[in-house]
């Protein structure tokens, strides 16, 4: 980033305008960051205001959320507009961007199509730097659909929501909220909000929406992280699917359509089992087995 002079935002107003457009997606919106910015300003970078303006509004947004969720929404489904202060081959389609949660989205935007390093990014999402990056790392994988999901801690993201289902069976709430992001978004597919699941933004509305399926569900494998299925036996109607950062749950897809479920590599596990390791797991839990001892 580039702290600028003595008019920072008239300066570097173009840069700023093309940020904000990226992240909200329209040019009202974008304008009104901008000022929004440049009104609350303090001796910090501009982008770094613009940033958080457009942070607030997209979690408003997500709040506010209107129309069910489809983790395989098409890029059909858009086009980049030609409004775009910044274009390329690579550059996502605004309607692909939704498919973020507010934090992917900042992180993904400003590094990746803006070269801002994650360490001038991380105190806007009140993370370190390696989360950030982790973040960053998640919303290419969502969007471009990469051949290798960002290295995962899986004992300890199975622990985690191993916490929370466990939480949820006993009715502690304050142990359900303690395992949520502070920006954890819940959504659901079309199927499951006919069934009962509405998205969610924030651990008070998505710990009340998931309160009655989470207490029975089982454990799952869900495309080889932890996930949740419902019921706990029987065939699985919706499938809860976790993302864990730095032990908390930053989202959850809630998923019940059938073309949307013959899409996961699903795995049940049966009640008082674990979850079976994978070779790199029991590698890192026993390295002296690993090599043949």
């Amino acid at each position: 980033m580039n702290d600028g002079g003595g008019l920072p935002f008239e300066k570097d107003r173009p840069r700023l305008r093309a940020v904000a457009h990226r992240l909200l997606g329209t040019s009202p919106e974008a304008e009104e960051a901008v000022e929004d910015a440049r009104r609350t300003w303090r001796p910090e970078n501009p982008v770094a205001g613009v940033a958080r303006a457009c942070l607030a509004r997209l979690r408003a947004r997500e709040t506010h959320r209107g129309r069910p969720w489809d983790p395989w929404a098409p890029w059909a489904g858009g086009e980049p507009t030609p409004q775009d202060d910044r274009t390329g081959p690579e550059q996502p389609p605004q309607t692909v961007l939704d498919r973020l949660t507010p934090p992917e989205r900042l992180a993904y935007v400003l590094h990746d199509e803006f070269a801002v390093p994650y360490e001038e990014i991380a105190p806007v999402l009140d993370h370190t730097p390696a989360a950030t990056r982790r973040l960053a790392a998640r919303a290419a994988h969502r969007l471009r659909e990469a051949e290798d999901m960002p290295e995962q801690d899986l004992p300890r993201q199975r622990e985690v929501v191993g916490s929370f289902l466990t939480a949820a069976r006993n009715g502690d709430a304050a142990a359900v909220a303690a395992l949520l992001d502070p920006d954890v978004v819940l959504r659901a597919d079309a199927a499951a909000v006919r069934a009962g699941a509405t998205g969610a933004h924030g651990p008070a509305a998505v710990a009340e929406a998931l309160a009655g399926r989470v207490a029975a569900a089982g454990k799952a494998l869900v495309d080889g992280a932890a996930g949740l299925a419902w019921p706990a036996e029987g065939d699985p109607q919706m499938v809860l699917a976790f993302t864990v950062l730095d032990g908390r749950i930053t989202s959850v897809d809630a998923l019940s359509d059938a073309e949307h479920l013959r899409r996961l590599d699903l795995r049940l596990t049966p009640p008082g089992h674990s979850p079976p390791a994978r070779p790199h797991e029991r590698a890192a839990r026993d390295p002296e087995e690993a090599r043949g001892r």
